[in-house]
């Protein structure tokens, strides 16, 4: 063979690796399993997930049951990804021991598990995309006790006792009032599951059981928007509401004075940075423990911050 046909057939075989290596790239499978699909904040999560797939050249899907209190459905879903042998896989935990047995089939396979928004008590996770929950719901207490003068009797309506977030914004708040504002109280912890509509009947029996209450907790974006709804039904004034996360009904309130403030995450930061992990996994590259995706707080003075516009969302 002349210089010539050897030139053409190395760089016919280089061509053809190429297409292989693009071949393989684009069968690279990453499903993400949420605790939920109904508040925008999930949207917002898929959005990042879903953008990090284009950016990277990777099939993402995104899934998560109807409600956050569905474990036993969440389980299925994760179970059914699984099935399919995917390159990875991102799992957001409702409840954080009831996923173990499945996450140890997938350590068995070889599948990279990476753990957004809330971590799973267990090392078969590499890394978990989040926000620092117990210091986000810490400056959650801050801006309690400044909006209410210091003292008097606060409840904390939670999403639910079972995933991390859950009992880390729960603990965060509780623990930081505890240490800092002694004429405060916390007089009530209840859990909404989440869904504003049951959110707002616990926040009129805490009016009803607390006369003299001032202020609620919300932790996560259904918490507070029944805290809101809550109050409203219950034509009730001087409470103040501090919540989580972000979504138009939340901005809504936020902006009509119903709620006083509420903690943003990232979550399109989240979503992203899940993907991103995965994809690193698979190179064989190391990841940190925990990958901070950083929260803010913003009221109606500061939602249109640059800063903070860009990690709210409708």
């Amino acid at each position: 063979m002349n210089a010539k046909r050897k030139l053409l057939a190395l760089t016919a075989g280089l061509a053809l690796a190429g297409f292989a290596s693009l071949a393989s790239a684009q069968e690279i499978y990453i499903p993400l399993i949420s605790k939920g699909f109904q508040h925008q904040f999930w949207q917002a999560v898929k959005q990042g997930a879903d953008q990090a797939g284009k950016d990277y050249k990777v099939k993402v899907t995104f899934e998560g049951p109807e409600t956050e209190q569905q474990v036993d459905k969440q389980i299925d879903m994760l179970s059914a990804a699984l099935a399919k042998k995917p390159a990875a896989i991102g799992f957001a935990a409702l409840d954080s021991k009831a996923a173990i047995p499945l996450l140890k089939k997938a350590q068995a396979a070889k599948i990279p598990v990476i753990a957004f928004d809330s971590g799973v008590d267990s090392d078969i996770v590499l890394t978990t995309a989040q926000t620092d929950s117990k210091a986000a719901a810490a400056l959650a207490a801050d801006k309690m006790a400044e909006k209410i003068g210091g003292k008097g009797e606060v409840a904390v309506i939670g999403h639910d006792q079972t995933s991390t977030t859950g009992t880390n914004r729960r603990d965060g708040f509780v623990d930081q009032i505890k240490a800092k504002y002694p004429n405060i109280k916390v007089v009530d912890i209840q859990y909404g599951g989440g869904d504003h509509l049951k959110s707002a009947e616990i926040a009129k029996t805490l009016l009803q059981a607390h006369p003299q209450l001032k202020g609620i907790f919300g932790t996560n974006e259904g918490s507070a928007i029944g805290a809101g709804k809550g109050l409203k039904e219950a034509k009730k004034t001087g409470v103040v509401i501090i919540g989580f996360d972000s979504g138009k009904a939340q901005k809504d309130l936020i902006n009509d004075g119903t709620i006083a403030g509420a903690i943003t995450q990232n979550p399109v930061g989240i979503g992203y940075k899940t993907v991103e992990a995965a994809v690193k996994a698979l190179k064989g590259e190391k990841l940190p423990k925990i990958i901070d995706t950083g929260f803010y707080y913003y009221d109606k003075s500061n939602m249109a911050d640059p800063k903070i516009a860009a990690v709210l969302y409708d």
